[in-house]
């Protein structure tokens, strides 16, 4: 270590933890970018069962088997999908997390 300064040795010492704060941060925007990924999917998926459920269903009144039913259907099912998803909904969210972040190459923890 002869021939180093100190402060080449402390300047160098803080590039390593300006490197490692810019790893941190990325690791942190792409499990971020994963779990939005996986929340959507779930959401995607349970909107697909919801419709799939109503299929059959006509309804009765002003709005009766009209392409309002279908409109306002559709609505519907996207919230009760949103709103499933969020509270936890079927599970695939975390399992689809996993894998997003196995293809990445990082850790859940």
């Amino acid at each position: 270590m002869a021939g180093i300064a100190a402060s080449q040795l402390g300047l160098s010492l803080a590039t390593i933890g300006s490197a490692q704060s810019v790893q941190a941060h990325a690791a942190l925007t792409v499990k971020g970018k994963a779990k939005a990924a996986a929340a959507n999917f779930e959401s995607m998926f349970l909107q697909t069962m919801f419709q799939q459920m109503f299929t059959g269903i006509d309804g009765e009144g002003p709005f009766g088997g009209s392409g309002a039913l279908k409109v306002w259907r559709s609505f519907l099912t996207d919230q009760y999908a949103q709103s499933f998803a969020r509270s936890g909904g079927l599970g695939i969210a975390s399992h689809v997390y996993d894998q997003l972040l196995a293809q990445q190459g990082a850790s859940a923890s």
